[in-house]
């Protein structure tokens, strides 16, 4: 008898260049994920249209995120790698949901709030919603499992609040979705340990694409010891450079590192330079084929396109079922 695989959805937005947070919080978990799950994986460009951004950069931007995918090691024949853009019945599902989701669960939503003090001049309707578009890209596809990490348990909460409402009203339609807790490092900043690790902040943040003196020159600058004084107690700077050596050093390096610095006897110095040429040597595969595939745009959005044929015949299933549900006639 056929085990059945639980359907993953999860996606990235092209928004810039990716950096180390993203590549151990999401590629590797996605490209782990493939193998034991049905997966859809997208480039999530709708919801990059909540920011400013510089038009004649976004495609760009996309091909970024699915040549990281690649690189990173997804593989198409073994999930399905798509464009949120490419499948239209992201928006149409995105826009009947509103019409079942209480503006209280939205004004509640800490992103919106968060997004639109970062961009008091681009405080538009699309942050505000980009809950209910979030919602409607799990339940198009009846995902069961999200990864999430504890930061995005909110939006989580919301889709499955969403999902039951509608299937209270209309009938059982949508899968309610399970969070699947991924074991995400949270990654700080190299200069201020106390603000996550961010593409806004470069002096602080690793590029996946940085070259290696770059990558040297950054971690040689990175806090450590703030000198509070408490010697019971890891300093914030030096905790979030043990997560890398954690990420890209061997166990053994880190457990002497770590007793090292339990004994009061480790040079900062010594443990930046292995740990940086431990990055460097660990992101050296993933850049060579980054590099190679973004040359490549044509074959990226070939790759897109495909995948996003794939996509959309689940996600016209499930529209046909919505339509109906709801009174509307199917096309």
């Amino acid at each position: 008898m056929a085990t059945i695989r639980s359907r993953v959805l999860s996606g990235i937005q092209p928004t810039g260049r990716l950096h180390v947070g993203n590549y151990l919080g999401a590629l590797k978990n996605f490209v782990t994920l493939q193998t034991d799950h049905d997966c859809l994986f997208m480039v999530a460009d709708l919801h990059a249209l909540t920011e400013s951004y510089n038009t004649k950069e976004k495609t760009a931007e996309i091909i970024d995120i699915i040549a990281s995918y690649l690189a990173a090691g997804l593989n198409p024949k073994k999930c399905t790698l798509f464009l949120q853009s490419f499948v239209p019945a992201h928006a149409e599902l995105a826009w009947i949901l509103n019409t079942v989701t209480p503006m209280g669960e939205l004004e509640r939503m800490t992103q919106y709030k968060d997004k639109s003090a970062r961009q008091p001049g681009n405080a538009n309707v699309g942050l505000f919603t980009y809950p209910t578009l979030m919602a409607a890209d799990i339940l198009l596809y009846n995902g069961n499992l999200v990864p999430v990490g504890d930061d995005q348990t909110q939006h989580l909460e919301l889709t499955r609040t969403v999902a039951k409402k509608f299937n209270t009203r209309y009938g059982a339609v949508f899968t309610v979705p399970m969070p699947l807790y991924t074991s995400v490092p949270r990654l700080m900043s190299l200069t201020d340990p106390n603000r996550k690790m961010s593409k806004s902040e470069p002096t602080g943040c690793l590029f996946l694409d940085d070259e290696p003196a770059i990558i040297k020159k950054k971690i040689a600058r990175a806090v450590t010891d703030s000198g509070t004084g408490d010697k019971n107690e890891v300093a914030a700077g030096v905790a979030n450079l043990f997560l890398l050596l954690d990420a890209f050093s061997t166990p053994k390096v880190a457990a002497e590192f770590r007793a090292k610095q339990q004994s009061g006897t480790i040079r900062y110095s010594e443990l930046k330079e292995t740990l940086a040429n431990d990055i460097c040597v660990g992101l050296e595969d993933f850049q060579k084929k980054f590099l190679h595939l973004r040359s490549r745009p044509r074959a990226m959005l070939t790759t897109l396109r495909n995948g996003s044929k794939n996509a959309e015949k689940i996600a016209l299933h499930t529209m046909k079922k919505v339509r109906q549900a709801i009174g509307l006639p199917s096309r």
